[in-house]
């Protein structure tokens, strides 16, 4: 095992830099915060495209990320890198007594339970105080789902499930034959909570179905234009019977 000497090139590569890199002398915790959002949804895109030179890369640069965090917390008295690993380590074992004590679990359902049950202990307000304010809203809605689900707030099936996709469907349409817009979306964020639902209940990740589709549909959308462009005409030049005709030769491809 060689992550002593790699972690520690690593370390000491940050402390140099720290010192003597006009552009890392000054970031800040603030600075630094939008570069990691960037770099995570880097790593996102990576996985989503199943791309493990890329996943490598992005974890590194997180890992970076984290050093230089602990650095500039060093640097202010507030914390050491020592206390960030040791923290999280003490966590992992308190949170899986089943590993570390003499509790007895049965699958990974009883874990998550568990889980849940530790936080509270540690002081949490709710099962859902742990849910970031700032996740994107897909992701936050599959938290919350999963997070109710530990204490028994959920459907028996997926067919119950989808008996609701179908009841909030039909009030949003209710709500749109009102006119009310505020109404309107209320009903239509039903509509995507439920169906995220579903697709929990089908155990897939709906941020990451959506996030295919979109990459699908910019690569039809872009072979579309270059098909449009290759006959000299613009897609705006054309009626959308000659792009729907393009569209399918596409799917079919």
């Amino acid at each position: 095992m060689q992550y002593n000497s790699a972690f520690e090139r690593l370390v000491t590569i940050m402390n140099e830099l720290r010192e003597k890199c006009p552009w890392d002398k000054k970031q800040t915790i603030e600075t630094l915060r939008q570069l990691t959002i960037e770099e995570t949804y880097e790593l996102t895109d990576a996985i989503t495209d199943n791309n493990w030179k890329g996943i490598k890369e992005e974890l590194g640069d997180l890992l970076l990320h984290i050093v230089f965090y602990a650095k500039i917390g060093t640097e202010q008295n507030q914390f050491t890198l020592e206390e960030v690993i040791n923290g999280v380590c003490d966590k992992l074992v308190f949170r899986h007594p089943h590993i570390y004590g003499d509790v007895v679990v049965n699958d990974e359902e009883d874990v998550k339970r568990n889980w849940e049950k530790l936080k509270l202990k540690e002081g949490k307000a709710s099962v859902l105080s742990g849910v970031p304010k700032t996740l994107p809203a897909t992701v936050k809605a599959m938290r919350l789902q999963e997070k109710a689900k530990q204490v028994g707030f959920d459907w028996e099936n997926k067919e119950q499930v989808w008996e609701k996709v179908e009841e909030e469907k039909k009030e949003l349409f209710e709500a749109i034959a009102s006119g009310n817009r505020e109404h309107m979306e209320d009903e239509l964020g039903d509509v995507f909570f439920s169906l995220i639902n579903f697709a929990r209940f089908l155990q897939l990740d709906a941020e990451n179905a959506l996030e295919r589709t979109n990459k699908k549909f910019i690569h039809r959308f872009t072979k579309m234009e270059e098909e449009a462009n290759s006959t000299g005409k613009a897609l705006q030049d054309m009626t959308p019977g000659e792009m729907d005709a393009i569209w399918n030769k596409i799917k079919k491809q």
